[in-house]
């Protein structure tokens, strides 16, 4: 069977520039891989804190996700580097989700902090900006109540934009268990929120 190896022709230049600093990085160049690092952390971090809302633990399950990356850089055949280095972060977080599951302390105490949420427009008013911290305040809060698995699902889909076929690659389960998931979750949030709903209207 062929190896795709990252060389592997793309005309996205986003993607050439990735595959070069991979490719780079399995040549031993440290530095490469670093590159990757800082182009990357940020955005695996808005993805994992969405799902481990504990910022400490989500930015240690980032950095073990950037561990396993270069560990297995071999194990890249080709693709987007991006959805690779998403994968794992998304299986780094699961693993600290089911690690708080088992060793349970103070649930999700960080969900007062929205520092991790998009800045308001500098031209919203306080009403709008009061309003738009609420809503982010009571769908955290909900988020948080809701299984790990519906949490994951929700968040791949409603918030990073992931269709079902790549959020059942990325999670390895069915197409039919993320539409399971999410459904379910979305009830459930439903549920959670049915006396806060009026923040949702209008």
């Amino acid at each position: 069977m062929e190896d795709l190896r990252a060389t592997t022709v793309t005309d996205d230049p986003v993607q050439r520039r990735d595959l070069i600093l991979l490719d780079r990085a399995r040549e031993g160049d440290l530095d490469a891989f670093n590159d990757l690092v800082v182009v990357y952390q940020d955005m695996l971090f808005a993805l994992v804190v969405r799902m481990v809302p504990d910022r400490d633990q989500a930015a240690d399950a980032v950095q073990e996700a950037f561990f396993s990356a270069y560990r297995n850089m071999e194990g890249f055949r080709g693709g987007s580097v991006r959805s690779w280095l998403s994968r794992i972060a998304i299986n780094a977080a699961m693993d600290a989700q089911r690690l708080k599951k088992r060793r349970p302390a103070d649930p999700y105490p960080e969900l007062e902090d929205d520092t991790w949420q998009p800045p308001a427009d500098a031209s919203a008013d306080p009403v709008t900006s009061s309003l738009t911290a609420e809503r982010h305040h009571a769908l955290n809060g909900a988020l948080a109540q809701i299984t790990n698995d519906q949490r994951t699902a929700i968040v791949l889909y409603d918030v990073e934009g992931y269709d079902y076929a790549e959020i059942a690659e990325l999670t390895a389960v069915s197409v039919g268990t993320v539409k399971s998931r999410i459904h379910r979750g979305r009830l459930a949030l439903r549920g959670l929120l049915a006396d806060r709903m009026d923040l949702f209207r209008g």
